[in-house]
């Protein structure tokens, strides 16, 4: 690569970032928040790019799975950074955040890009079994962790004590596991876009791919230290408005899927729905399936009680957004009233945790 391809915004913006982010001038004033705020957005647009040109590299499926994989990585290091460091405090915050992602996933990022690519093409198409596929695990996986513990009774509460932890992490990591098998060996071509519908892409050196894959890492990881280092501002602003703390887990949730986001959303302005599929329910399912075997392994290991299960009306617009979004991924294709109901969804979801 030549010098001057790295004076462009995508390896500008996270080098600034890094400077920044260690030269101690975060937190200490509105000013310099803002300007954490410009970088962390850079930095988003900069990681979308880098897992593009990566994903280009490597084809599909395996490109989704690289972004997926990152963001959980970067996801769970921040709820377990904070979890060490909020102690009891801390007790809501890996359920808040993992179901905030579940949520802003399947009704905010799935409706988008329905809604995007429904008003662009009127319909798009992917193929019924990827979705099929994606969803058997992610509900089996919801309800084991977030719903089974309000019924159990080893343990009085939203709890499940250290051997059912364990029993639920193994739980997770099968079906995950399983799920990669079927995603890139056994049933690969239910998750590869169809000819019909791709574009001619350059096709990166491994070179250029990299040194996009460091810098894709560099940027999730920034972000989220960013996004840490911006907490206690975001806690303020929730506490000033009077919302729940519930509400933090909510934004740091949307901050960390914001590359993911972006990638989905510009896959489907392309007609690649089912790229924007493959990114959307892979990063759910990794989410909640490789977040909460680490977050339970720490749970265990810093004798952290881990509140897990939720109360009435999440378990609702959980069964609510599941519902919707198998009905919508049901015939194979989409049209715009899909993607406003799953994001009709997701105003009811975050106003009731603004106002509960």
């Amino acid at each position: 690569m030549k010098l001057k391809e790295f004076l462009h915004y995508t390896y500008i913006f996270p080098v600034f970032a890094v400077i920044y982010y260690f030269s101690g001038l975060m937190g200490t004033g509105v000013v310099f928040d803002v300007i954490a705020g410009i970088l962390l957005t850079g930095s988003v647009l900069s990681a979308v790019h880098h897992a593009e040109v990566v994903a280009h590299k490597v084809g599909e499926p395996y490109g989704t799975i690289i972004l997926a994989l990152c963001i959980t990585i970067i996801e769970v290091a921040l709820i377990v950074s904070l979890m060490v460091a909020g102690g009891d405090q801390a007790l809501t915050l890996a359920r808040d955040t993992v179901f905030a992602a579940v949520m802003i996933i399947l009704n905010g990022i799935i409706g988008i890009c329905i809604l995007v690519g429904g008003v662009k093409y009127f319909e798009q198409f992917f193929a019924r079994t990827s979705a099929t596929t994606y969803l058997v695990s992610i509900v089996s996986i919801l309800v084991i962790t977030l719903v089974l513990p309000n019924f159990t009774s080893s343990v009085h509460g939203p709890y499940y004590n250290n051997a059912q932890l364990i029993f639920v992490s193994i739980a997770c990591l099968v079906i995950y596991g399983v799920f990669l098998m079927v995603q890139t060996v056994r049933h690969r071509s239910y998750f590869v876009p169809a000819d019909g519908n791709s574009e001619e892409y350059f096709i990166p050196s491994r070179m250029q791919a990299i040194i996009s894959f460091f810098f894709l890492i560099v940027c999730l990881v920034i972000v989220v230290l960013m996004a840490k280092g911006l907490s206690k501002t975001i806690e303020d602003m929730v506490h000033s408005m009077g919302a729940p703390k519930s509400l933090v887990g909510v934004i740091i949730a949307a901050v960390v899927l914001l590359p993911e986001g972006v990638a989905a959303i510009r896959a489907a302005r392309n007609n690649q729905i089912q790229s924007s599929l493959n990114l959307a329910l892979g990063s759910a399912l990794a989410s909640i399936g490789l977040s909460i075997p680490a977050i339970s392994a720490v749970s265990i290991m810093y004798d952290i009680p881990l509140v897990l299960g939720l109360d009435k009306k999440d378990i609702i617009l959980l069964t609510l957004s599941v519902f919707i979004v198998m009905l919508s991924l049901s015939r194979g294709k989409t049209n715009v009233l899909y993607g406003t109901v799953l994001l009709v969804n997701l105003a009811a979801y975050i106003f009731t945790v603004i106002v509960p």
